[in-house]
């Protein structure tokens, strides 16, 4: 159903009825010859005039200024923006000046996509501009963008700032808010990077399913939709750990995906129900050397990003600089609790959460409680890297016995500004052991935890083949997208989180 047309939407529309009956096109072929954008103009005309002689741009009219029979404009395209000036008789050779009467200082509006041709020059006051000599419309705006004014003391005025609107609307927020690109454009940049990184050590990038008829690799919440000609249940993935893993089995040494997860869970700040993960699974290697390949990765990241290891997140410093500091969950607890509860049974675990206030219920195994004292008490103190580290075997079904103390696995989880970055095992590989791990999240589902593991047979089939040692990692890229660009809310890097359906 349209929406009300607001008044300005109904000039509009009137001039593209204009437009049209005057024999313009206000949606003409696409195929524009630009040779040139605004960021390469201004950062090189000064030292290379001759080579800004002829150009062709094409962007979104953002302002202008009609003085008679000359005018300014400025024209925003993928780069930045420039001025542009146009004078009727350049334009408009001979009698018929109605392209600049008519069309320029009436039908035309902000917020068109509109080409130029001419060449570069110098106004009287410094600024860098197009001196035009041909201009076309090549999409007309039906809908006006909000207007941002900035005073000469800097002081913005109807600024496009609402979140609910910005994300809904991004096309929107990326077109007036220019900060907003950067954070994207880094992103890019730190994917990039991390590419890069994993390539150059002879890592193969790979794709593995979506749709899952087990949703293998994690403790979370699954979607659940129906395939109807096999007419089976089919889970979007939670992860994409269980099929890397049997690439490993078939013989690739070191693997890696940026997946898309999707959890039916809550929504927050640092939470969305899709998200992106990059795993990488490695052959013959343990979590040890999965914690110096981190700290190398993400070294270079920030540098890549940023030009140095340092980066501000909201009112800290952050620095990436390898060695990160280490230290083992349970001496994590104790430091900020005040409790040793590394030998503590379930019931024991309830009365600790009990004195720090922390809600419990009946589904919690003494895994699931001990992570929960964590998460609530302890992980906010983590604002540096820190590599938290051998956990309780109820907490890592997917993870190797700990080669020396009884009772806890190989894992490590990185925090960085109180939240959990990464997570990583050596990988476990014995196949008995795995199933009957599996087996103890099967007591938990029954018990009502509904972020507990189904048994996966087929992954247990390929581990019967002979599954090789191995260390993996998931880092959330996210919440490191993040970290990268200073944004504190997961909604800021996303270019469009889920909303509620609008009203």
């Amino acid at each position: 159903m349209m929406h009300e047309l607001s008044e300005q939407e109904i000039i509009r529309r009137q001039s593209l009825e204009e437009l049209r009956k005057l024999g313009i096109d206000p949606y003409p072929a696409p195929l524009y010859p630009v040779n040139s954008h605004a960021a390469d103009i201004k950062a090189n005309f000064e030292k290379h005039p001759e080579n800004y002689t002829d150009v062709c741009l094409a962007g979104r009219l953002m302002s202008r200024r009609i003085m008679g029979k000359a005018s300014f404009a400025e024209l925003k395209d993928s780069s930045g923006r420039i001025q542009i000036y146009l004078n009727r008789d350049e334009i408009c050779p001979g009698e018929n000046k109605e392209l600049y009467n008519t069309v320029f200082k009436r039908l035309l509006d902000l917020g068109d996509f509109i080409g130029v041709k001419g060449h570069v020059f110098k106004t009287q006051v410094g600024e860098i501009s197009v001196h035009v000599k041909e201009l076309v419309l090549l999409s007309k705006s039906l809908r006006p963008l909000p207007v941002v004014k900035i005073d000469a003391k800097g002081k913005v005025y109807d600024a496009f700032s609402d979140p609910e609107l910005r994300y809904r609307m991004r096309y929107v927020d990326l077109v007036v808010n220019e900060h907003v690109k950067e954070t994207f454009i880094k992103r890019t940049r730190m994917i990039n990077s991390i590419r890069d990184f994993l390539n150059a050590q002879g890592a193969l990038e790979v794709d593995t399913p979506v749709l899952q008829s087990i949703p293998g690799g994690a403790a979370a919440r699954p979607f659940i939709t129906h395939h109807n000609a096999l007419d089976i249940p089919l889970y979007l993935r939670i992860a994409n750990e269980l099929y890397l893993k049997r690439l490993v089995v078939g013989g690739f040494d070191w693997v890696y995906e940026f997946s898309r997860n999707f959890r039916n869970e809550g929504m927050d700040r640092t939470h969305n129900p899709e998200f992106t993960i990059l795993e990488f699974y490695v052959a013959y290697k343990d979590y040890f050397w999965m914690m110096e390949q981190t700290e190398r990765l993400l070294e270079k990241v920030c540098l890549d990003v940023n030009g140095t290891t340092e980066v501000p997140v909201g009112d800290k410093i952050i620095s990436f600089k390898a060695p990160f500091r280490r230290v083992t969950l349970f001496d994590a607890i104790q430091e900020y609790t005040g409790v040793d509860i590394s030998h503590m049974d379930e019931a024991a675990l309830r009365e600790v959460c009990k004195k720090f206030h922390i809600e419990t219920d009946a589904s919690m195994g003494r895994g699931k409680l001990i992570d929960e004292i964590f998460s609530e008490v302890c992980e906010k103190h983590f604002i540096q890297p820190t590599f938290i580290m051998d956990y309780p075997i109820e907490m890592s079904p997917l993870t190797k016995k700990h080669r020396s103390k009884e009772g806890l696995v190989e894992r490590f989880e990185l925090m960085v500004n109180g939240k959990e970055i990464a997570n990583a095992y050596t990988e476990l590989n014995d196949p008995i052991d795995q199933y009957e791990r599996f087996l103890e999240q099967v007591k938990l589902m029954e018990r009502g935890d509904d972020e507990a593991m189904f048994i996966d047979h087929d992954f247990i089939r390929a581990m019967e083949f002979g599954m090789p040692p191995m260390s993996g990692i998931g880092i959330g890229i996210d919440r490191l997208a993040m970290l990268m660009t200073n944004q504190s809310t997961i909604q800021e890097v996303l270019f469009f989180p889920q909303m509620r359906p609008e009203k």
